[in-house]
Formats: structure tokens, C-alpha cells, sequence
């Protein structure tokens, strides 16, 4: 009877709530260290500065950029010799067309001699313009011509030059300005002085004009 009881009074209890389940820790993961970047190997440099516009220069230039002027200017000297002509003439023809104009008064003046000689100077004065301007035109490309060749040779030259150097820049003094540099970062005779010996020109060179 008693084990009947407790069986009825255990079955009339309500069920035990279960109690909840904590999650198991996890376990501290310490932070992996990253390895320290190697610095990037920076580029040496060694730098020169040259002159291009001493490249020119009659006496202490590049003898054969020097030459080649030369030749261009006696390709059209004969042309330039016309248009100084024309110029002398036109020069006078305005003397004479001044003194006519600037004469005491009463001095008898040719009016139709003196329209003809100003129609003339006008005249002359287009063909002189528009001959010089044909003449310069055809200067420019010849120039071109005979230049480009001379110019890339010596851009090969400079290069191979600062090659043998360990040299790897070259900045043109000419063309960027400069507040401040060792003058023993000139490096435009000696590569004058060694274009010219490796390249030497028979012909005379006269300075140009």
C-alpha cells in the first residue's frame, strides 16, 4: 500500500524542468603574428646633366652636327644671297621714292614716275616676302633631313656612353631649369670629346653664319 501511494503521488508531480546546457568554452585563440614585410629594394641612381645647346657651338661643339649646318647653309646660300638682293633693291627703290616725296616745295615732281616707283617697291616687296617665306619652308625640311640621321646617332651615342658609366639619367640642362647642381655632374664636354673622337669629320668646318 505504502509503494502504491508514492507511485500515485509521484505520478501526480508535474516533470522537472531540465536545467539548461551551458556551451562548452572554446578555447582563446591568440593572434598569429604577421610577419614583417621586407622593405622593397629601392633603385640606385647616378645622375648627369648635359647641354644640348653646346652641342652647336662652332669652336667646341659636335664637329659633325657643325659640319652638317654648314652644309645646309651652302645649300641655300645661293637662294639667301636673291633675297638680300632683293632687299638692297627695294632699300634704294624707297630712298628714291623718299626724296621725291621730300622735295623743297616748287621742285617739279613726276607724279606718274613717282605712283609707278611706289607700285614697283609694293611689288617688290611681296615677291621678297613671299620668296623668303618658300625659302624658309624648304630650309625647315631640309634641315630635317640631314639632321635626323646626326641626331639619332647621337642619342645611340649618349646612350652607350652613360651605359659604360653606370650612369641612368641624363637631364638636359637646356631644357629643365635648374636651381642647383655640382658642376662635376656636367658631363657635356667629355661626351663632346668622345662623340668627336669616335666620329671625325675630314671636311673643314667654317662656323656658321
Amino acid at each position: 500500500m505504502v509503494l502504491a501511494i508514492a507511485m500515485s503521488v509521484s505520478a501526480q508531480r508535474p516533470a522537472a524542468t531540465p536545467a539548461p546546457t551551458r556551451p562548452a568554452p572554446q578555447p582563446t585563440q591568440t593572434p598569429t603574428a604577421t610577419a614583417p614585410v621586407a622593405d622593397a629594394a629601392l633603385p640606385t641612381s647616378k645622375i648627369a646633366l648635359i647641354s644640348t645647346g653646346l652641342f652647336l657651338d662652332p669652336k667646341e661643339g659636335i664637329a659633325k652636327f657643325n659640319s652638317t649646318l654648314t652644309k645646309l647653309n651652302g645649300e641655300f646660300q645661293k637662294i639667301k644671297d636673291e633675297i638680300t638682293q632683293m632687299q638692297t633693291r627695294a632699300g634704294a627703290l624707297e630712298t628714291e621714292i623718299n626724296k621725291l616725296r621730300e622735295a623743297p616745295a616748287g621742285t617739279p615732281i613726276d607724279q606718274k614716275s613717282l605712283q609707278t616707283k611706289i607700285d614697283q617697291l609694293e611689288q617688290l616687296k611681296k615677291d621678297t616676302q613671299r620668296k623668303a617665306e618658300d625659302a624658309q619652308g624648304s630650309y625647315d625640311r631640309r634641315r630635317q633631313e640631314l639632321f635626323a640621321p646626326v641626331e639619332d646617332e647621337i642619342r645611340k651615342a649618349l646612350e652607350a656612353f652613360a651605359k659604360a658609366r653606370g650612369i641612368n639619367v641624363i637631364i638636359d640642362a637646356a631644357q629643365a631649369p635648374l636651381l642647383y647642381a655640382d658642376r662635376n655632374l656636367d658631363i657635356t664636354r667629355a661626351f663632346i670629346a668622345d662623340f668627336n673622337s669616335k666620329n671625325p669629320v675630314t671636311a673643314t668646318i667654317t662656323p656658321p653664319e
